[in-house]
């Protein structure tokens, strides 16, 4: 019962549904609620594998900001950091390290606040980390993605909120996404 109440939630915390204004918000909270949701999605079925997930959360203020679409951009990039950890340990050589996603928050000069999400998956090649950001743009199999994914996380991040979304990736290392927005969103 008490799992069933922590999700619903989470749903309610990650949706905002009530909430397309911009409010002032736990940016780790948003982190937490979608964790929740995905939960399910860190084990992977067929081999039984776990994604654990280390957060190094900093001391961060509240933030102003239109949550419902930043929680959607945490969304969207946890769950490609899954399908990419899960995609690059199928091979034989998958075994030589345990699956990991790490959450890092900071605060810069109280007027940014910083999320990286990292994971230890294959890496993306240089040459599609140019495209990632666009349109339909997807490496994944037919019916598997839409290729919308980062293209809204980049529009919530750049537009709505005036920030930066950034990847830093290393083929067989992993890949890194680096997600800054102001601490106060100017209108």
């Amino acid at each position: 019962m008490q799992r069933i109440q922590e999700i619903v939630l989470s749903l309610r915390n990650l949706s905002r549904l009530d909430e397309s204004d911009k409010k002032i918000v736990d940016i780790h909270e948003g982190i937490d609620s979608t964790l929740i949701i995905l939960q399910s999605r860190l084990i992977n079925q067929q081999t039984g594998q776990i994604i654990t997930i280390d957060k190094e959360y900093g001391n961060l203020p509240l933030v102003e900001c239109y949550a419902r679409l930043i929680n959607q951009a945490f969304m969207n990039i946890l769950a490609n950091a899954i399908d990419a950890i899960f995609d690059s340990f199928k091979s034989a050589d998958s075994n030589l390290k345990s699956p990991l996603i790490r959450i890092r928050t900071e605060v810069i000069d109280n007027r940014q606040v910083v999320v990286r999400i990292a994971d230890n998956g294959s890496g993306i090649p240089k040459d599609i980390q140019k495209r990632l950001f666009d349109p339909f743009f997807t490496t994944k199999p037919v019916g598997k993605g839409t290729g919308l994914g980062l293209s809204i996380s980049y529009q919530i991040v750049v537009e709505k909120h005036c920030g930066q979304l950034q990847c830093i990736s290393t083929i067989k290392e992993g890949t890194e996404f680096i997600i800054t927005i102001p601490v106060e969103l100017n209108s």
